[in-house]
């Protein structure tokens, strides 16, 4: 019986080092751009699938992926190097803005963006939209709530090239299950926090296109931008438990506070989802897209 118990245990544990990109021929495709890309295709699709619905021209979706795309990277890169290592990336803004970083002897090397961080992506994205909506004209409200129906199928994949990547990884779970990290030099099971995240981001996006199939008419209400920000926000205040700091003062900013750098972040994107759900409730009547 030991056996077999001691057989299913290990069962319970994934040793997880996936290969560092997926070949494809003579193309190395790295998993975090693939996902990256995924997540952006899917949203592309569903948003200009809901412009169409709504009689909104396609000349006015046509610049919104590009809107979007630069809004979150800039928005992300940035938010990684101010709210989570601004002396470091103070000091070098070069690698703060391009993909490159030097080494000690003074030579520089590509590097990518290791670092983004998704409080700074949502900023970045709003920033965007806004900058968007005074181009086409469109009701911010009504872009907000388009573009929130389709954002956690983005953080989702988001999430999923970060298991990919072995980063952003949990605490040690201290039991006879969880993700072994053995790219990063594990041996004990940890919270797979990235996969946490990933299922909740998915399960996120079916509800509120579930709500969006039952009240359309909630389109430029700031409904569903009230609702994506409340839920994955609070979400996130909740798997940041079970996830590793990523930086080394977020250790004595919990024994402070009893909160990391990433659920201090989560709170006032919390309150103005809260405050848009609010807000449209109140103001029900559907937008005029043209």
């Amino acid at each position: 019986m030991d056996f077999l118990f001691s057989s299913f245990a290990n069962l319970l544990i994934i040793q997880w080092q996936p290969p560092e990109a997926l070949q494809i021929g003579p193309v190395a495709l790295r998993y975090y751009s693939l996902f990256w890309v995924l997540g952006l295709g899917a949203a592309y699709f569903i948003v200009q699938r809901l412009y169409r619905r709504q009689g909104i021209a396609d000349e006015k979706f046509d610049p919104l992926f590009l809107y979007c795309f630069i809004g979150i990277l800039v928005g992300a890169r940035l938010g990684h190097c101010l709210l989570y290592a601004p002396g470091y990336f103070l000091a070098h803004p070069i690698e703060m803005l391009l993909p490159i970083r030097q080494d000690a002897a003074g030579a520089w090397h590509f590097s990518g963006y290791a670092g983004l961080a998704s409080h700074g992506g949502t900023l970045g994205l709003m920033t965007a939209l806004w900058l968007y909506c005074r181009k086409t004209k469109l009701t911010l409200r009504t872009v907000l709530d388009n573009i929130a129906i389709a954002t956690p199928i983005t953080a989702c994949c988001i999430r999923l090239g970060n298991l990919m990547n072995s980063e952003i990884v949990g605490k040690y779970t201290g039991t006879d299950w969880g993700f072994v990290f053995a790219a990063n030099g594990d041996v004990l099971p940890r919270h797979p926090g990235q996969l946490y995240e990933a299922v909740a981001y998915l399960l996120i996006f079916a509800a509120g296109f579930r709500l969006y199939r039952k009240w359309p008419q909630k389109v430029g209400t700031g409904f569903y931008f009230g609702w994506c920000l409340t839920s994955i926000f609070t979400f996130r205040l909740f798997v940041e438990v079970f996830k590793e700091v990523q930086e080394p003062w977020e250790l004595q900013m919990q024994e402070l506070i009893g909160l990391n750098q990433g659920q201090m972040l989560s709170i006032p994107f919390i309150a103005l989802g809260v405050a848009c759900l609010i807000y449209s409730n109140k103001h029900h009547t559907p937008i005029n897209y043209e």
